[in-house]
């Protein structure tokens, strides 16, 4: 018998540097796993704008849902889905699109805390894990804080916000931690050792390499919506070439042909 996808995605985090690189559709899905990727994550902005919407809690639920068992159609790599902050104030109605998640094959959510008060978030969190255990699943729960991203504490303070955090969502049943926005390998290092659970960071420009994260103590890594802003840019830069002069030049990167691309979604 294979291991249970939600117990084969927490191991995922106590091996090495789990690198996510975030996808948006099944055809995406399709090539992250192409790519070699041991699990998927889907950005919530990359899925907004895959469907015409402004990323912030603006996609409708149902284009969510559609997205996620699209996904899970053409692939049997353990599933985490970023819920921005659960669609809803209510904890109770956070739990309950976690468990229409859970029934379509979900193993991890990401839920934020943006610019609401923590405590909302514990309950949040504490309503999703009462659901998953309803469910008999073991649901990844990454609690994401936006100290860092949203300027929640002043310089100096951030390292031990994040961590007070991090305790209060851990004790309300989170599993990892995200902290995007956080740079500094000092930082990184301090909120590592500080937390009490598995710490995911966004990757950024100039970033240290997976092996000195890893050596920080990071155990989660994240491409967040990078690759689905390369990939529209890309597509807006054709459009327009195209329409100005007919043409298309090929952008300076391998290129995925017809056959190649229809044979990867044909698999299976």
């Amino acid at each position: 018998m294979s291991e249970r996808a939600d117990v084969q995605f927490h191991a995922l985090h106590a091996e090495g540097l789990l690198l996510l690189s975030n996808c948006w559709d099944a055809g995406s899905a399709r090539l992250a796993e192409a790519a070699g990727g041991k699990a998927l994550a889907t950005s919530s902005a990359a899925v907004a704008w895959s469907h015409g919407y402004a990323d912030g809690s603006h996609l409708p639920l149902e284009l969510l849902l559609s997205t996620v068992r699209g996904i899970r159609r053409v692939t049997t790599l353990p599933l985490t889905v970023d819920i921005e902050d659960g669609y809803s104030g209510d904890p109770q109605e956070v739990a309950a699109l976690g468990a229409q998640l859970l029934g379509a094959g979900v193993v991890g959510v990401n839920i934020e805390d943006g610019a609401d008060e923590p405590e909302l978030l514990c309950r949040k969190i504490a309503a999703l894990r009462a659901a998953a255990s309803a469910a008999g699943v073991d649901l990844y729960i990454n609690a994401r804080t936006d100290v860092y991203l949203r300027q929640l504490a002043g310089d100096g303070e951030r390292v031990a916000e994040t961590l007070r955090r991090a305790r209060l969502y851990r004790e309300a049943g989170a599993s990892g931690l995200f902290a995007p926005g956080v740079r500094d390998e000092a930082e990184i290092a301090a909120i590592a050792a500080g937390s009490p659970m598995p710490l995911n960071v966004l990757v950024r420009p100039g970033f240290p390499s997976p092996q000195r994260l890893l050596e920080l103590g990071v155990r989660r890594l994240s491409a967040g919506s990078d690759i689905a802003e390369m990939s529209l840019s890309y597509v807006s830069h054709a459009m327009r070439q195209f329409l100005d002069s007919g043409s298309i030049v090929s952008p300076q990167t391998p290129i995925l042909t017809y056959p190649a691309l229809n044979g990867l979604m044909a698999r299976g």
